[in-house]
């Protein structure tokens, strides 16, 4: 009897063990055991069903973050083959284009290059599918490229409100798209054009006591952010930065090794890289303004740290940075996942100290002041950070 008694204990035990480990499982809606890079891309899809709804949008909207991050989910289809990455990504595609290849909230005359890199999917969608309206949106953004307004030397205004402007962030927003298409499409006859316009942020962006690059300059000197015998804007921005080094190393892929100009962008990334290494805090991360240390308010920031350790461990990988790069992005990477990392109970990843948008002139005015970039607000998980971060995961296999 007191050995029936006992048995009976021990179900209910075991019966109890059980439903509260059902419940606590309940609440982990994405697995902890995976890799970094799906459990930032299944965050990312539990709290957004429709892919256009990132960065807190309601309706469709073809916007750059959202390229950014459908980038990042092509590659992460491409590394593990599981099919809802690719219909995440395809939805993005189908909510924004119309069956005739219009894209109902895009203007093509407002000259933003912004706009461009949402392009980027498109190559995949079109030869996956070989659905016309996806080759009918490159196509889209290959006419904007070719009308797109620039500088006397050639080089692409950042935006038609923005004349005779070219940005840091303007260079991965393009470049790789422009040589991705002209590779593809056009024989790479584009692609010293490409390389142009590389030279020419080099040209006029490139600060020689440091080593780093402003985030904007204006030919004409007349805004009232720039210096009136350089052009440059104030400060160095580590977004910026990070914008640029990603362009670098994507818009490489495209470039033959045979091609005259191949060896220049991978000296410029060089330069670039090893400059970036003298700013690199102990944790691994960089500050929100580069060159300023602990300086009162500057702060570590994710989304810059997330496109160095990219560029950094995509350079490596790909030959066009020396191996120990690949130990320079993995430091990056743990100070991201140690210490700007928050694990919720549902194992959604929250990376914090996001700076949300930082830019120079508008409406209201933003003067690229040290005191500008560190008091733009910050935003949890913002797709500027959370693209580059899979992204740099997918390169470490992290």
């Amino acid at each position: 009897m007191a050995m029936v008694f006992a048995l009976i204990l021990g179900l209910l035990f075991a019966s109890c063990q059980s439903t509260a480990q059902t419940k606590s499982d309940d609440k982990t809606l994405v697995s902890t055991k995976l890799k970094w890079s799906e459990r930032m891309a299944q965050t990312l899809m539990k709290k957004h069903p429709n892919a256009f709804e990132i960065d807190d949008k309601t309706a469709p909207k073809w916007d750059y973050v959202h390229g950014l991050v459908m980038t990042s989910f092509e590659e992460l289809y491409k590394k593990t083959n599981n099919q809802m990455y690719y219909d995440y990504l395809k939805g993005y595609a189908d909510a924004t284009i119309s069956p005739d290849g219009s894209i109902p909230s895009y203007s093509m005359e407002k000259y933003n290059i912004d706009m461009i890199v949402s392009g980027n999917i498109m190559f995949f969608l079109y030869d996956k599918t070989k659905e016309e309206k996806y080759l009918k949106a490159m196509q889209t953004m290959r006419d904007q490229l070719q009308n797109q307004p620039r500088t006397s030397e050639g080089g692409f205004w950042h935006k038609k409100i923005y004349p005779n402007q070219m940005w840091l962030d303007g260079l991965y927003m393009g470049s790789p798209f422009y040589a991705r298409y002209t590779s593809k499409y056009e024989n790479g006859k584009q692609l010293d054009d490409v390389a142009k316009q590389f030279e020419l942020i080099q040209k006029n962006l490139l600060d020689s006591k440091t080593g780093l690059l402003y985030h904007g300059w204006d030919e004409s000197k007349e805004m009232a952010w720039s210096n009136k015998e350089t052009g440059t804007s104030p400060n160095f921005w580590s977004r910026s930065l990070g914008w640029y080094a990603m362009a670098l190393v994507d818009a490489l892929d495209y470039f033959p090794e045979n091609h005259p100009k191949r060896g220049e962008l991978i000296l410029y990334l060089n330069s670039l890289s090893n400059t970036l290494l003298k700013y690199q805090h102990s944790s691994g991360l960089w500050y929100q303004v580069t060159d300023q240390g602990d300086r009162e308010g500057n702060y570590l920031e994710a989304s810059g740290s997330a496109m160095f350790a990219y560029a950094f461990a995509k350079g490596a990988n790909k030959g066009y940075l020396p191996k120990e790069f690949k130990n320079h992005a993995t430091k990056a990477f743990d100070g991201l996942t140690r210490d700007l990392m928050q694990i919720t109970p549902e194992g959604y990843t929250i990376l914090t100290q996001v700076c949300a948008v930082a830019g120079l002139g508008g409406k209201p005015f933003r003067d690229g002041s040290y005191d500008y970039y560190i008091n733009e607000r910050k935003k949890d998980n913002d797709p500027k950070a959370t693209g580059p971060f899979i992204l740099a995961a997918l390169e470490l296999n992290r």
